[in-house]
């Protein structure tokens, strides 16, 4: 992706944002400049538990269709989890666009609350892991949404509206895009850890490649390790 691309992806996304009555936390508007003064002073957990914006096409180019937009407000660590105290918790605000896919994946770890906050419709389309981890393609999928469990079949779509929300487990693969419009995503779950804990079905990466082809507004997390280090 280019620079300017994703620039122009932040200011429309933060806008989007607020429209829904979202506020963003002061970082998320820290110059590259600003970012590394704070993290030599005082704010090295933004870099090192990947506080920040997000903006992947899954290392596709195609970020339109295959594409999300992220911003990871809290995080705690794995060596909060291996303690047993401390932050276990994450919380994320994303945006699907019209049409625009998030493929399948699970994780090993993470369970995740997907909530609808505003916009057009959220659809999943959900499958259940085999015992080795890959995808069952007949077996059903059991998940809770807003606290009441549903049993469809494998490979259905989970449909829903703003406010409604679906808990996902580690052995649950899904995919989700955005129908009727832009759909403003909350994410709650444990600790997230975007480097290792992503089984995609499809041989794709996480995080994109960034052409620079001019400066960037805000520093996304996949810049930390080359701008912050």
């Amino acid at each position: 992706m280019l620079r300017s691309t994703v620039n122009e992806i932040l200011k429309e996304s933060d806008a989007f944002i607020t429209s829904h009555g979202f506020v963003m936390p002061p970082f998320a508007y820290w110059s590259p400049d600003q970012m590394k003064d704070r993290t030599a002073a005082d704010s090295a957990m933004i870099r090192d538990h990947m506080l920040g914006w997000d903006i992947t096409d899954y290392g596709q180019g195609r970020f339109e269709e295959l594409g999300l937009f992220l911003f990871t407000v809290r995080n705690g660590s794995n060596a909060n989890v291996q303690r047993g105290m401390g932050m276990l918790y994450a919380e994320k605000i994303m945006i699907s666009g019209d049409m625009q896919i998030s493929p399948m994946h699970r994780h090993n770890l993470k369970t995740e609350d997907i909530i609808n906050r505003g916009g057009g419709d959220l659809v999943l389309e959900l499958f259940t892991a085999a015992e080795d981890g890959s995808i069952d393609d007949q077996a059903p999928v059991r998940v809770r949404t807003d606290g009441r469990w549903r049993e469809m079949a494998a490979g259905s779509r989970l449909r829903l509206k703003p406010g409604e929300s679906v808990t996902l487990e580690p052995d649950t693969w899904h995919a989700f895009w955005g129908e009727n419009g832009k759909v403003l995503i909350g994410e709650v779950s444990n600790v997230n850890d975007d480097r290792t804990d992503n089984v995609f079905r499809e041989e794709i990466g996480r995080f994109s490649e960034i052409e620079e082809d001019v400066d960037p507004r805000h520093l996304l997390v996949s810049d930390y390790d080359r701008w912050l280090n």
